[in-house]
């Protein structure tokens, strides 16, 4: 690709006196652009859908329910009202019109990946001062292109220029994987990840769905390991599984996962499901104790009998619930120490085979496994050429002279791109800049095929056949209480855009990065990972109780409280409002018309508890703040299924001035100007506590009480600042 243009960042436009070799986003496109000639969203009418295209779906993707092409243009039209500001109507026609943007379809051998083969995903971008064409290879390669308007339109104001180009991405498989086996993320962020990663124009979230905690399992003895923390989130009520899963509340039935990959799928993002076995199999072991190997029963016995019909058993019953051409089955570090290594690689060679067959023959789907055991010439039992491996770390494998070599189709999921959440003697809780813009030994970025950022005798061509592409895995080795849920999401909130760039393969600089970010970041469409609110002023909303005179109000009527910040934000209570205060029993409460709020913020109120009955001050959908829960008085948040508690307790009928601060990753509570007391998670494995770790909660602006919880409240404000 060509290289990238330098930019005056007056409005990130760049603004040469002929042509620009790349238009800069994230990622960047390749553009040659005409000077002076601009095409202004606001007066966007229509978008035109190709009246012989309209129907077509992309059949060469990851997921078995691709979008039409017309569906694909109602997202569209959506993210134009949000982000440019413009009403457009949906039109089907036979080409384009004025004020309109058209999208159409054309299977072009210019659209070419980086080994230079046909790709589905790739456009064409034509902007004259009076129209858009966005000209796809599939409706996948025309939702990509939308993704680059979109981008244009924030950078510049709401135009975009003239100019033409075709771009691609290099890899057919960019995203990440989470490592929801360990910590339960609910269907609504699964679903707003989506649609961040698909405005960087990845494609692919591999979920994680069973595993344990890590730790050595075998130090303890039986009976522990049968009651260690292991999940397995789907949840089928077939007899077939019946008490896999004993914790409905944290996990999916198919209804849920259907809706999370069409969500998904509708933004060009595919689910790639993951059930670990035969290591990291506890949850199996717990189900079906026999199939565990002695000792270590997070390890199945693969030459046990009934091990691979039960695995065929689960993937049976799970395989109808998968909307994607490949699945994982995981096959990750799995060691029996009471085997060679030649009788532990054979036996598991065995057991990925027969999976293999299995599932092709069942579900006619490709499979995929971590790196653990590089097939050898002298075992008999290789592994079939149909199954894709993902590598993970060198001590496991080397994934050019083991696979690429021998005809495999690998995955780049190098651990030097691993999250590890909150706390590891390993790896991060965040990306790695200098690898992401300087990560490739033989100079310049990474990208897919830089497997090795040390070594490049270790890495193939970059345009490699066998390369599918990158995945930045995010693991929770230490299990739900280390985090949030949208602390997975803050994890790579800040860097996993420009990653998102070298996964298409971009040419995006370092020195670029930060202020194309900045911008774009706040108008990604169909999210507010952030939970950012709209506001005129530092002050979001100020609500003041103790107006005088105030008349008593009835209980139970509906009262209006006014927004004192201008903003508009009024809330509505069934409380009475007396002299004192706003007065809160556990069958009333205030509702305000937002829901969360983001770091930073700070939540000021005035109150004074009355009882020691245990329940929520605050409430949101992602956290609330609680004064005891029955077993302690200690206040606490409670987020991400899991209560975190100071060693506070409010004190009984004396009013106090308190405040919730939310610190970039911190968050602490005030009360009456004293030191912050800081809310904070202890990481351990089975009550064995390593480390006190930070947390990062949002702010539960939804409800005041309706929940037990009995009081006065004065006055409560909240800024959207620290």
């Amino acid at each position: 690709m060509a290289a990238t243009c330098s930019f005056v960042l007056s409005s990130l436009l760049c603004l040469l006196s002929t042509a620009c070799a790349d238009l800069l986003g994230i990622p960047t496109v390749p553009f040659t652009q005409t000077h002076g000639c601009f095409f202004n969203l606001s007066n966007v009418e229509h978008v035109i859908v190709d009246s012989q295209s309209s129907s077509a779906r992309d059949e060469d993707g990851w997921t078995l329910i691709p979008p039409t092409l017309a569906g694909f243009a109602d997202t569209f039209s959506d993210d134009l009202s949000t982000v440019a500001h413009c009403e457009p109507t949906i039109k089907h026609g036979p080409n384009c019109g004025e004020d309109a943007i058209f999208l159409t379809i054309d299977k072009s051998s210019d659209f070419q990946d980086a080994a230079g083969r046909f790709t589905s995903e790739g456009y064409r971008l034509d902007i004259s001062e009076s129209n858009i064409t966005i000209t796809g290879a599939s409706p996948l390669g025309v939702w990509w292109g939308t993704r680059t308007v979109l981008q244009q339109a924030v950078l510049n104001h709401g135009k975009v220029s003239c100019g033409s180009g075709v771009d691609a991405p290099g890899w057919s498989t960019r995203g990440v994987m989470l490592d929801g086996g360990r910590h339960y993320y609910p269907p609504s962020f699964i679903k707003e990840m989506c649609s961040w990663m698909s405005f960087w124009k990845q494609n692919a979230f591999h979920l994680h769905l069973s595993d344990n905690l890590y730790n050595n399992v075998d130090i303890y003895d039986r009976e522990q390991q049968l009651d260690l923390y292991a999940r397995f989130r789907p949840y089928s009520e077939d007899p077939a599984v019946a008490g896999l899963n004993t914790h409905a509340n944290e996990s999916y039935t198919q209804a849920d996962f259907d809706n999370m990959q069409r969500s998904c799928a509708a933004r060009g993002v595919t689910i790639i499901p993951e059930i670990e076995a035969p290591g990291h199999a506890l949850v199996i072991s717990q189900w079906k104790p026999e199939l565990g190997l002695d000792g270590q029963l997070d390890l199945l016995n693969i030459t046990y009998p009934d091990t691979i019909s039960t695995m065929e058993t689960i993937w049976r019953t799970f395989l109808p619930w998968f909307r994607t051409k490949v699945i994982h089955i995981g096959a990750d570090e799995y060691v029996d120490p009471d085997l060679s290594d030649y009788e532990l690689a054979e036996s598991y060679n065995h057991f990925v085979n027969a999976m293999s067959s299995f599932i092709s023959s069942e579900a006619d789907k490709s499979m995929r496994i971590w790196g653990t055991y590089p097939p050898q010439s002298n075992y008999t039992s290789q592994i079939h050429k149909n199954v894709s491996i993902q590598h993970w770390e060198f001590f496991e494998d080397n994934p050019l002279y083991d696979y690429i070599t021998n005809g495999y189709d690998v995955l780049n999921s190098d651990d030097s791109c691993y999250i590890v959440q909150k706390y590891s003697t390993s790896y991060p809780n965040h990306l790695n800049r200098t690898l992401i813009f300087h990560g490739d030994p033989a100079g310049g970025p990474f990208a897919p095929y830089v497997f090795d950022s040390n070594n490049a005798t270790n890495n193939p061509d970059a345009s490699n056949p066998h390369v599918l592409g990158h995945i930045a895995a995010q693991w929770n080795d230490y299990g739900p209480n280390t985090s949030t849920y949208l602390e997975a999401y803050y994890s790579w909130r800040d860097l996993l855009p420009a990653l998102a760039d070298k996964q298409w393969g971009g040419n995006l600089l370092d020195s670029d990065y930060d202020d194309l970010f900045n911008t774009l970041q706040p108008a990604a469409p169909g999210q507010n990972l952030d939970r950012t609110i709209p506001s005129q002023s530092p002050t979001i909303f100020a609500y003041d109780f103790t107006p005088s005179p105030q008349p008593a109000i009835a209980a139970n009527q509906p009262t209006v409280i006014k927004d004192l910040s201008g903003n508009g934000y009024y809330a509505h209570t069934n409380c009475s409002i007396l002299p004192s205060g706003l007065r809160l029993t556990d069958n009333c409460s205030l509702l305000t018309p937002l829901h969360s709020k983001g770091a930073n913020y700070t939540l000021t109120f005035t109150l004074r508890q009355t009882s020691r009955t245990p329940g929520p001050l605050f409430s949101g959908p992602d956290s609330a703040l609680w004064s005891g829960n029955g077993t302690s008085t200690s206040l606490m948040l409670v987020s991400g299924s899991n209560a975190f508690p100071l060693n506070y307790s409010l004190p009984l009928d004396q009013w106090v001035d308190a405040s919730l601060v939310g610190r970039g990753n911190r968050t602490f509570f005030q009360v009456d100007g004293g030191r912050e007391m800081e809310f904070k998670t202890h990481i351990g494995v089975n009550g064995e506590e390593m480390v006190w770790a930070e947390m990062g909660i949002v702010a539960p602006v939804r409800e005041i009480g309706g929940g037990g919880w009995e009081g006065w409240v004065r006055g409560v404000e909240l800024v959207g600042h620290a």
